[in-house]
C-alpha cells in the first residue's frame, strides 16, 4: 500500500478519533459547536456521531440546558474509550514512522547540500 493510500485510509478514522477525544472532554457540546471546534461541516459531524453511536462507541442521551430547548449529552461508552485508546496508539505509530522518514529525508538533504559545497546562511537557498 502506498504512503498516499495509507494516509487516505486513516483520514476518516482520524476524524472519528478527534471527535471521540472532544466528546470525552466536553460531552455537552452541540453538534454545531463540535463542527466549529473541528473545522468541519455540521453534516459531517452528524454523520460521524451517528456512525460512532451505531458502533456502540458513543451513547447519546437527551438533556436540557438553559440556552437550548433540547440537546444531547454524548458519553463515550467503555468500548468507545477502549477504541479511542487503540486509535491513539495507531496514530502514534503512524506519526512516529512519518517522523523517522522525515528525519531521513532531512539528513539526505543535508548531505546533498554539504556535498555541493553550498552553505545556507540566511535560509533562502
Amino acid at each position: 500500500m502506498s504512503e498516499r493510500t495509507n494516509r487516505n485510509r486513516y483520514v476518516p478514522e482520524e476524524a472519528h478519533y478527534q471527535l471521540l477525544q472532544l466528546l470525552e472532554h466536553e460531552p455537552q457540546l452541540s453538534q454545531r459547536e463540535i463542527a466549529e471546534r473541528l473545522g468541519v461541516s455540521l453534516g459531517k459531524v452528524n454523520y460521524c456521531v451517528q456512525a460512532l453511536a451505531a458502533r456502540g462507541l458513543v451513547k447519546m442521551s437527551n438533556f436540557y440546558r438553559s440556552q437550548n430547548k433540547r440537546a444531547y449529552l454524548y458519553t463515550l461508552t467503555p468500548r468507545g474509550i477502549a477504541e479511542k485508546t487503540t486509535m491513539a496508539l495507531r496514530f502514534l505509530r503512524i506519526k512516529e514512522a512519518e517522523h523517522r522518514n522525515l528525519m531521513l529525508e532531512i539528513e539526505a538533504l543535508r548531505k546533498e547540500v554539504g556535498a555541493s559545497g553550498s552553505s545556507i546562511t540566511d535560509g533562502n537557498a
